[in-house]
């Protein structure tokens, strides 16, 4: 194992070579070999020790005994677990300290951790702590493209989303229709007066009272002018004149 963790400035390479391998494994992979698969140009040897640093490697560039039932798996699932292995064994002394919750450490305390064990600066500590995770994702420890919240933030998420679990949720109340009384109904729509014969044009000097008769005539759809006409005429002096058969 190298005395300082390795790291290389991107993260795209090293995941574009260990899926390249997972498909063909070559008897040695060299940086030439980077060079004619078009990988990470001129960073072929960073990406050779991060990949011994992890075992997959031997020093002579060919692949590791260790590495060989790991990269043999066809099962992504399988493949993971056995390369998660791996890279726990490298960074012995970051699990040793943190156990398993290493995985999902923050950046912040990634690169504490590697600038004090290695006495590097800020620039690579970061990339140190950037290459652990891009392995830890190969290995599927850390979802794609997610960073580790740190403790303090997750503490505040965590109490936020309890705070609103808590809160009453207020409905929406929907218009509520106050029931009409059947007098006051019958008041705002009262039925037609039915026609008596006491109502035939001389209701209007019984007491001073005075009758209004509304009339509904439905003309047949099919008449012609001399039904509408016979009609209109019935009207007249049954209704009209008083005239009563």
């Amino acid at each position: 194992m190298a005395d300082k963790h390795p790291y290389m400035s991107g993260s795209g390479g090293v995941t574009q070579l260990i899926t390249q391998l997972r498909r063909s494994f070559p008897a040695a992979v060299t940086a030439d070999t980077l060079r004619k698969l078009g990988i990470a140009p001129n960073n072929e040897t960073y990406i050779l020790n991060i990949l011994k640093f992890v075992g997959v490697l031997d020093a002579e560039n060919k692949k590791a005994p260790a590495a060989v039932p790991v990269f043999n798996k066809h099962d992504n699932a399988e493949f993971q677990d056995g390369f998660a292995k791996l890279v726990q064994g490298a960074y012995k002394e970051l699990f040793d300290l943190h156990g398993d919750s290493a995985w999902a450490l923050s950046l912040d305390k990634l690169i504490s951790f590697f600038r004090n064990h290695d006495g590097t600066s800020d620039v690579v500590g970061k990339r140190q702590a950037t290459t652990f995770q891009t392995l830890a994702r190969i290995g599927g420890k850390l979802a794609e493209g997610a960073t580790p919240i740190p403790r303090a933030a997750s503490n505040g998420i965590a109490r936020a989303a309890k705070k609103a679990a808590t809160v009453p949720t207020k409905r929406a109340s929907s218009p509520t229709v106050a029931p009409v009384p059947a007098p006051a109904l019958a008041a705002a729509n009262p039925p037609a007066p039915a026609l008596t014969p006491a109502a035939h044009g001389q209701g209007s000097s019984a007491g001073g009272m005075g009758l209004t008769v509304r009339i509904e005539i439905n003309l047949p759809a099919g008449g012609d002018q001399a039904t509408y006409d016979a009609i209109f005429k019935s009207i007249r002096e049954n209704l009209l004149n008083g005239n009563s058969a």
